[in-house]
């Protein structure tokens, strides 16, 4: 039963490769990815061996330690990536618990971040290569550690699996986990600033503390042996394995509870008369895909977190140019805030899913699907992108720049939904399905979606060439004339090319769209 379980996640694996060469250039691109990864860490651990003792030791578990967090970390905010071997999918087959959890524990060690981490575990050994006693110790200790580090994950994803069920955990943390990346800029200045006033004991200090914890304990094992210290490395080795133990005993309780007690997905009733932003626009065609765009905007996580974005990133571009002195960036925030924006909807059928099925049984025609869609992202895109372009040049104080800045910020976001009404009429990608992670994708997805988009930005960057090019003239001569020039061009030369935009898209789906429909549900059944 064991080797059953094994073998049917090689299989799932082998059958989703033959679907299309796109899905074995994604996972040959991982596979590299991850060779690279374990080469360079390989690297590190040899460089290690020369290393004094005390070095050796806070570097290996300093980073053994964030190694293990970060199995924990990961089945929480990423969760439903692996969809494999879930308890949902292996409720109604008789398998014993304890063959079925051996065999799910395999098939994670046997998965590339198991084997990468696996191997980096053991290869440990090459640091201590210098002291033979540790270096066998070594061996043991990353095998515990690597184990705890999958069986961690499972157990966490155990644990985790009646929330991820509820669609409003996964909104709040799909979104949450954003926030972090975003801020990644700030963050690394803070933290570098931060290491270069510690004194020269901090990381002794943590790397002893963290030796005495599960995190830490299998790999400040062989760092005792080395150093003679027998004692306390038997009492750490204690301690990992008994973490082990516990983590194993959680995991099979999670496990058990959630085979007899399934995750149910909740459907929430809305009573009569409630329909939201439906009863607050016109009964038209316009206003009611704007009302469902916006419906979107605000309750899909797969929208939300772009707007999530647009304070968080006129944050970063302040906190960047003030710790620079450099205001050239905040500068950026509209133009950037109005591309990204816009960018966001370059192929907006694809997350309709199937339910585009409606537009065209209802008949709605090409250009009113058009406008509803860029009416519901201008509502607050326009403001937001005045309000970025005015707020940067409020906080430096360069006034005369207000012109020329505004006027990309508006020429490009009136020319991105010019590029975006034709471009999402001709595409589809593949997308998180509705309700599911925003960070979930397919294997292969990301390859086709990356080329569409370079595509379309590259539209509107053309688009918006004058724009640019004036912006530039106007902050290298200093004169105002330039800045107006670049408004005035930015608001009629956008506009206009807005309106043709969404002509051109709204005939092109009127042409398109049963085709879309049917990549549509392609895409859906994988």
């Amino acid at each position: 039963m064991v080797a059953t379980l094994v073998k049917l996640r090689f299989l799932v694996l082998k059958n989703t490769l033959s679907r299309s060469p796109w899905q074995i250039v994604a996972v040959v691109i991982g596979a590299l990815y991850g060779l690279g990864l374990l080469f360079g860490i390989v690297a590190g651990l040899i460089a290690l061996s020369f290393a004094p003792l005390d070095v050796t030791t806070q570097v290996l578990i300093i980073a053994g330690s964030a190694l293990v967090l970060g199995w924990v970390i990961i089945p929480l905010v990423f969760s439903g990536i692996e969809q494999t071997l879930e308890p949902a999918r292996l409720v109604q087959f008789p398998i014993p618990l304890p063959k079925l959890l051996l065999g799910l524990g395999l098939s994670g060690i046997l998965g590339v971040p198991g084997l990468v981490t696996t191997v980096a575990a053991l290869a440990i050994t090459i640091s201590w290569i210098r002291y033979p006693a540790a270096a066998v110790a070594a061996i043991v200790c990353g095998l515990v550690g690597a184990v705890t580090c999958v069986l961690l994950s499972r157990a966490v994803a155990a644990l985790g699996s009646g929330l991820a069920s509820k669609r409003r955990f996964r909104e709040v943390s799909g979104t949450i986990v954003l926030i972090p990346l975003i801020l990644a800029g700030p963050i690394i200045i803070g933290v570098t600033g931060g290491l270069s006033s510690l004194d020269a004991d901090t990381f002794p200090r943590v790397a002893r503390v963290l030796g005495w914890t599960p995190l830490g304990a299998p790999w400040a094992v062989p760092a005792d042996i080395a150093a003679g210290d027998w004692l306390p490395a038997l009492a750490k080795f204690v301690i990992a394995l008994a973490f082990l133990a516990i983590v194993i005993v959680i995991w099979y309780r999670a496990f058990a509870s959630a085979l007899v007690n399934p995750p149910q997905q909740a459907n929430k009733l809305r009573g009569a008369g409630k329909v939201g932003l439906f009863g607050v626009f016109p009964a038209t065609p316009r206003g009611a895909v704007m009302a469902r765009s916006l419906t979107y905007w605000v309750r899909d996580p797969r929208y939300l977190r772009q707007l999530i974005s647009v304070p968080i990133l006129f944050a970063v571009f302040w906190v960047v140019s003030t710790f620079n002195e450099n205001y050239i960036l905040l500068y950026l925030t509209g133009p950037f805030i109005a591309f990204s924006l816009a960018l966001v909807i370059f192929a907006d059928i694809s997350y309709d899913g199937t339910a585009f099925a409606t537009h065209l049984a209802n008949g709605v025609r090409g250009v009113d699907d058009r406008w509803g869609r860029v009416a519901a992202l201008l509502s607050f895109g326009l403001p937001a992108t005045v309000l970025g372009a005015v707020g940067s040049v409020a906080i430096s104080g360069e006034w005369a720049f207000l012109p020329a800045i505004l006027g990309l910020s508006l020429g490009l976001l009136f020319s991105g939904m010019a590029v975006v009404s034709v471009s999402s009429a001709r595409f589809v990608i593949t997308v998180p399905a509705a309700g599911d992670s925003p960070f979930k994708s397919n294997a292969g997805g990301s390859i086709g979606q990356a080329g569409i988009s370079f595509a379309v930005m590259g539209m509107l960057l053309l688009f918006s060439l004058p724009e640019i090019v004036l912006t530039i003239i106007a902050f290298v001569t200093g004169d105002i004339v330039f800045g107006y020039a670049t408004l005035a061009v930015g608001v009629v030369l956008g506009l206009v090319l807005m309106f043709v935009g969404i002509r051109v898209g709204g005939r092109t789906l009127d042409r398109t769209g049963p085709d879309l429909l049917v990549k549509l549900k392609l895409l859906r059944n994988g």
